[in-house]
């Protein structure tokens, strides 16, 4: 496939859900072309420190056979390679060529990279929500202090023997503190205005949820009502024992509108020595943090745990580079994944990121209905939602309008034998 050639399907970005949607597109006989801005694939896990992983268990990440050995960076990039090289798509992926533009056009989508141009009938963005890092716009006066931002401490052993700071409270804050304790730091502050349900555990984090257990509630039909009394008793009960009362959010936990963040064990062991700030970094000056308290913090290092921003400024489409946050975008989506902004356009990130779910699952059975939705069947037909679609609850979303992936009544028992039956040591099967 050359420039100027017209294509069934562009997809942009060569992450891990890139790669698994150019494998269904392949499969459907699809004249396709995954266009990569890095020279390797890889997406955001190609930038990410080696420290960095995920938040469960291997076998709940992987597929099928394809390996992996663990659960950090570098194995989850080799997991990602080894899509490309058992599906031989390396053909269809062009590397250095990031998207400048795209937009709508009589045959579907026009789209320009620095080398070339493209056009294709339909387009999937497939470009993440973690585009870019935030980092508070503060005053800085004379700063001494160092700072990284969660993306970019490549090696946690900068942390020794120093005083830090991490500011944040969600789940990039959570594994900065547990690095903290981990590569010694001499005494560790937090500031956070809110803080993101965890599910406390002594363990190691990967541990820390079971979505086994999850996709067992939804097959058997347990009401969401009753799954999350479940859920907050357990919490409540998790928090009180491990002594971490103080950071509770606000409110109950519902597995509808948040995510379940494990929790670290290390944070947990040494919360006491923790000199927690709720409130706001308003500026820095010398080696000091100055907050919205007006208290001031004494630093060496700052570690900003303040997550991403979304950006499909490239898509050319106003609506959509107007949104910074994947709820944002779900809402601008038929069933979650097609967009209402434009024609022929699918989103990948809204209804799987921050969601309850292992993202290749989700992401190989989103593809699989894309490429019927492409084929004419009209999968992505629901109005737009602002509810998590977690684990086999997505399943059970798509199954309702892709009868030619899930036939009725079949699919049903299929994914039932899986809740209930598949070895929790054994990776659930390639769909």
């Amino acid at each position: 496939m050359t420039a100027g050639e017209n294509l069934d399907l562009v997809i942009v970005g060569g992450g891990v859900g890139g790669v698994i949607c150019l494998k269904y597109a392949k499969d459907a006989g699809l004249r396709t072309l995954l266009l990569e801005r890095r020279e390797r694939i890889g997406g955001l896990w190609r930038d990410l420190p080696s420290w960095q992983d995920i938040q469960f268990r291997k076998e709940d990440w992987t597929l099928g056979d394809l390996p992996l050995s663990a659960e950090d960076q570098p194995n989850i990039l080799r997991n990602i390679e080894a899509w490309v090289e058992r599906f031989e798509l390396a053909p269809h992926i062009r590397l250095n060529a990031p998207v400048t533009h795209a937009q709508p056009s009589e045959s579907g989508w026009h789209v320009t990279t620095g080398s070339g141009e493209y056009d294709a009938k339909w387009l999937i963005a497939a470009t993440g929500g973690h585009n870019r890092p935030v980092v508070p716009q503060i005053e800085r006066i004379e700063s001494s202090i160092i700072e990284y931002h969660s993306s970019a401490l490549r090696d946690p052993e900068d942390l020794r023997d120093k005083r830090v700071t991490v500011v944040g409270g969600g789940a990039s804050a959570y594994d900065l503190l547990d690095l903290c304790f981990a590569h010694g730091a001499r005494s560790v502050a937090w500031i956070y205005r809110s803080t993101k349900w965890m599910r406390p555990t002594r363990r190691l984090k990967y541990f820390g949820t079971d979505m086994r257990l999850l996709a067992r509630f939804q097959m058997l039909g347990l009401p969401m009502g009753v799954v999350n009394r479940l859920a907050n008793r357990d919490l409540r009960v998790r928090y009180a024992k491990a002594g971490i009362e103080e950071i509770m959010p606000d409110g109950e936990f519902d597995m509808r509108r948040h995510q379940l963040i494990p929790g670290r064990p290390r944070m947990i062991q040494n919360f006491r020595r923790i000199e927690r700030h709720r409130g706001e970094v308003q500026s820095l000056r010398g080696k000091a943090i100055g907050l919205s308290s007006g208290e001031q913090i004494e630093t060496d290092l700052l570690l900003w745990g303040t997550g991403y921003a979304v950006e499909l400024d490239y898509l050319g489409v106003e609506a959509l580079s107007r949104t910074r946050s994947l709820n944002e975008l779900s809402g601008r989506c038929a069933s979650v994944f097609c967009s209402i902004d434009a024609p022929n356009l699918f989103l990948l990130a809204p209804g799987v990121l921050e969601t309850n779910t292992s993202t290749p699952w989700a992401y190989a059975h989103v593809a699989k209905s894309i490429m019927s939705h492409i084929a004419g069947r009209r999968v992505f037909v629901s109005p737009p939602r602002r509810t998590l679609t977690n684990h086999f609850d997505l399943v059970k979303m798509l199954a309702r309008h892709d009868r030619r992936n899930y036939p009725f009544g079949l699919w049903y028992l299929k994914y039932l034998w899986l809740a209930l039956r598949h070895p929790k040591t054994r990776p659930m099967p390639i769909p």
